[in-house]
């Protein structure tokens, strides 16, 4: 199945040296990428973006999750973004179980990649019949930089289950509870969530211990 229609001590301290050093290499990448697009007569976005998508199949024989992840396509412009995204599939044809992951460029959309290991995401379920409609806001305020700390964001997931849909929003570090709740109150303010959704938090650390995604979550709100 395509998911596409037509396509503190010494050692311490030098692990904060790097993170600097590589988040400033990142910064200097995106200023650059920028720089070549605006020249070009694009619009370019913060970040650069990839789509990604996983299928397993009922019945076949397991492999791993990581195995699974098929990269897409990756786009840095609004341009590019409405020539990939008018490409999708639409979530309501897409088989059940299925993930549909957006995520900045250089992140995995893995438990265990190093920007997603020490932090979680907010969980939101929803009736297969809306989930589209939810998803394709979501996917729109991630790639315009619209939701409140946004740097501290790693991407987002659409899962299609048999019952129900479920979104996620996967944040760096579930340590900070001012940004983790900040964040949770973006995605209701951006998606207008009815009151009655109610959405979860669960930390990758946890999700690793249990083997999963959406269940024994930590906090509701």
């Amino acid at each position: 199945m395509e998911v596409t229609e037509n396509i503190k001590d010494s050692n311490n301290t030098s692990s904060v040296v790097d993170s600097s050093a590589d988040s400033n290499d990142i910064n200097k990448e995106n200023e650059e990428r920028q720089a070549r697009d605006l020249k070009a007569g694009l619009h370019p976005l913060k970040h650069k973006y990839v789509f990604w998508y996983t299928r397993r199949t009922p019945g076949s024989r397991q492999t791993s999750y990581e195995d699974n992840i098929k990269q897409i396509v990756d786009f840095s412009t609004v341009e590019g973004f409405w020539v990939c995204y008018c490409h999708l599939a639409r979530p309501s044809s897409l088989p059940s179980p299925t993930d549909l992951h957006l995520f900045k460029e250089g992140i995995r959309p893995l438990w265990e990649d190093s920007a997603n290991s020490k932090g979680g995401k907010w969980i939101i379920r929803f009736k297969k019949v809306v989930s589209g409609r939810f998803w394709e806001d979501l996917v729109l305020a991630l790639v315009g930089d619209q939701l409140d700390y946004g740097d501290n964001i790693c991407g987002a997931v659409l899962s299609i289950r048999f019952n129900e849909d479920i979104l996620s929003v996967w944040n760096r570090d579930a340590s900070d509870h001012q940004a983790v709740m900040a964040l949770r109150d973006s995605i209701k303010r951006h998606l207008k969530l009815p009151h009655s959704y109610v959405m979860e938090y669960k930390p990758h650390d946890a999700s690793l211990r249990d083997n999963s995604s959406y269940r024994n979550t930590w906090l509701r709100g």
